[in-house]
């Protein structure tokens, strides 16, 4: 099933999801990547950071729905990978601030 490439959050809830989840997590990458559908990104792992990262998957798999998240996790870093169909892309760049 394709699911419409549609955030269902009011631009007021994105600005708020931007700068009380997006950017804190966006800050503490150590690097971000480029996939072919969408981007990865890289932490240094620390107390806590799993159960933000799931809590963020779990606020956007609600908005975004047509997004995939994928969370990699070992004792030094955990990897959060963000995918969706190829139109998704440039949304995925918007939302995490980044330049396809």
């Amino acid at each position: 099933m394709d699911l419409p490439i549609v955030c269902t959050l009011t631009d007021q809830q994105l600005r708020e999801r931007r700068l009380n989840v997006l950017e804190p997590l966006r800050d503490r990458a150590v690097q971000s990547e480029e996939l072919s559908d969408g981007y990865a990104f890289t932490f240094q792992s620390h107390d806590g950071l799993l159960l933000q990262l799931s809590q963020l998957v779990e606020l956007e798999r609600e908005c975004c729905r047509f997004l995939t998240f994928k969370i990699v996790a070992d004792y030094q870093t955990i990897r959060l990978e963000v995918t969706g169909p190829p139109a998704a892309k440039t949304m995925i760049a918007d939302l995490f601030a980044l330049s396809p």
